[in-house]
């Protein structure tokens, strides 16, 4: 069976699973653990079951972004759209980690002034994420503009380094408002403070792969923003203009 329009069908599976399933992640990160299916394990039971789910999803991540992947998956797809199937697998391995993420014991709650402090920390870095994509210009996290371009024939134009907003004080803002609202939810049960430390981890980890490609992409320009600007943790300011 041969589909007429294959970019159209790629790109709304790609919105579908990409962006429900991180409208629905965020629900998990506000709420915690959202009970969907209880296999009613015990403690030790859970948390491995838990982290066999994450690691799934880790690998996924890890095994879809290497080149030699990227060279099979060209036999399939066009290069263009790489980054719609990476999404589409990527939010079905998310969705799938949501659905069946086993509960805990509860170790703590927070109350009053605390709980609504903590609340207000979840949802600070929801407009630092508006702030950080649009300081970036263009972007495009299901790949729906490439396969779009690609279907049309349009030449897809490089990216240029430009360094904006939360940019200036910090490389990876995305990934920034990630860690805060994984360490703001106010219930921490057994498998949530797994599940952060887990997540923290390979948060941290993806950055600093990420910085190998951006500074093979970039070269130079961004080896110097390297040496100037922190990577996941504003702690200093920099010299603006010279990232003008």
């Amino acid at each position: 069976m041969v589909f007429k329009h294959p970019g159209l069908i790629v790109a709304t599976l790609s919105y579908i699973f990409g962006g429900f399933t991180l409208f629905i992640f965020a629900v998990f990160l506000w709420a915690g653990n959202l009970n969907l299916i209880d296999f009613g394990w015990n403690g030790s039971a859970a948390l491995i079951f838990n982290a066999g789910l994450s690691l799934a999803f880790f690998l996924q991540h890890s095994i879809m972004v290497r080149r030699s992947f990227k060279r099979h998956l060209s036999r399939l797809f066009p290069d263009a759209y790489h980054e719609a199937v990476y999404s589409i697998a990527s939010g079905i391995f998310l969705f799938i980690v949501i659905i069946f993420w086993q509960a805990t014991a509860p170790l703590w709650e927070a109350q009053g002034l605390t709980r609504l402090f903590m609340r207000l920390f979840f949802i600070l870095p929801i407009v630092g994420f508006f702030w950080a994509v649009k300081s970036l210009g263009f972007f495009d996290p299901f790949g729906i503009q490439a396969v779009f371009e690609c279907d049309r024939h349009i030449k897809h134009r490089r990216t240029k380094f430009v360094v904006k907003g939360p940019y200036r004080w910090v490389r990876h803002p995305l990934y920034f408002f990630i860690l805060i609202m994984i360490w703001s939810c106010p219930d921490l049960s057994t498998d949530r403070l797994f599940f952060n430390f887990m997540w923290s981890v390979w948060i941290i980890i993806g950055a600093h792969l990420e910085e190998r490609d951006l500074a093979r992409e970039f070269g130079n320009v961004y080896r110097n923003y390297q040496k100037s600007v922190p990577m996941l943790f504003p702690y200093k300011l920099i010299n603006t203009k010279i990232w003008k």
